[in-house]
């Protein structure tokens, strides 16, 4: 593993590999009585939040916490930055506290990157989100919901997703998830294909690792998993399409739309859903949907970019029985 995580596309296939089988690991402490591994203890975390967030900040929370951690929650609002303070006083400040991991999320594309190279810093940097350009422990979490749903537990233990064909379908044009879905899976050995009205697909798409199409009805017979995107307003400063009812007809996943999936395939949302917009609650509320799944693996995961970058590289957990009544105990 690199000092940071800013990008999917800086994973290498074994970098991926191995956060999915170290999240593996992960996943089985959340079924102990006692859910704590002392792997970080006397370190500082700090989640450094300038957008709103439920679940990526409530999820790296819980994951440093897991990982005996101490955790510090910033949010720009009501603190100096909505006086005025720059990125770079705000993390002057924090390496004064002495913090280990900066969990950012920003606004404006790039500022991850800018805080991880600038120097003001020597902790490790994870990219939360940084404006549309890139979200890559969401799209880390989504891989190892697939590979569990389509691989198995156990049985994709050490495996990609070679071969699987993913689609993505949406508001693509203001997606950091879809971007980082698209590089990630791509070095996963995935197929992907994004489905989205010409007016929300971003210019240069030709050069991303992925097939584009128009029409979601004739893309789903061959899918293995088709991850809807939420149509972003908030970003949004024209008119992408002429109404919601329309979009929602040619791309938003309803009942029908969705028996049309082969049987084993699986509907994802990275959350929060518009519920009859891109999804109809028939689908969102359907055992193919694996939209909680997806929250309660981003823990796992999560711990597992932690355990990666502040760690090592040693098994996270131990699996022998009196190791784990130690490690138990502490």
């Amino acid at each position: 593993m690199k000092r940071h995580l800013i990008s999917a596309a800086d994973l290498t296939r074994d970098d991926a590999v191995l956060i999915l089988d170290t999240a593996e690991e992960m996943a089985r402490v959340a079924d102990r009585p006692i859910k704590k591994l002392p792997t970080l203890r006397g370190l500082t975390v700090v989640n450094l939040f300038f957008e709103d967030s439920t679940r990526t900040r409530i999820s790296f929370e819980a994951a440093a916490k897991r990982l005996s951690a101490d955790v510090i929650n910033f949010s720009a609002k009501g603190s100096s930055v909505s006086k005025g303070e720059s990125l770079k006083d705000t993390a002057l400040t924090l390496e004064a506290m002495g913090a280990d991991a900066v969990v950012i999320r920003h606004h404006a594309s790039g500022a991850p990157y800018r805080l991880a190279t600038s120097g003001w810093i020597d902790s490790a940097v994870v990219n939360a989100g940084d404006g549309t350009h890139e979200h890559p422990t969401q799209a880390l979490l989504d891989a190892f919901t697939m590979r569990r749903r389509l691989v198995g537990r156990d049985a994709g233990l050490g495996k990609d997703l070679n071969g699987r064909r993913i689609t993505i379908v949406g508001d693509v044009l203001h997606s950091r998830v879809a971007r980082s879905n698209v590089h990630l899976l791509h070095t996963l050995g995935a197929q992907v294909t994004l489905v989205a009205p010409p007016t929300l697909v971003p210019i240069g798409v030709e050069t991303w690792p992925c097939e584009v199409s128009y029409s979601l009805d004739d893309v789903l017979p061959k899918s293995d998993a088709v991850m809807m995107l939420r149509v972003q307003r908030e970003r949004m400063n024209a008119a992408f399409f002429p109404t919601e009812r329309e979009y929602s007809r040619r791309y938003g996943l309803d009942g029908d739309r969705m028996a049309k999936m082969p049987e084993h395939a699986i509907v994802m949302h990275p959350g929060p859903m518009n519920r009859g917009m891109e999804i109809t609650a028939q689908v969102a509320d359907s055992d193919r949907c694996t939209a909680v799944e997806q929250v309660a693996n981003g823990v796992s995961t999560r711990m597992a970019v932690l355990y990666l970058l502040l760690g090592g590289s040693e098994p996270a957990v131990t699996t022998t029985p009196a190791a784990t009544r130690t490690e138990e105990s502490k």
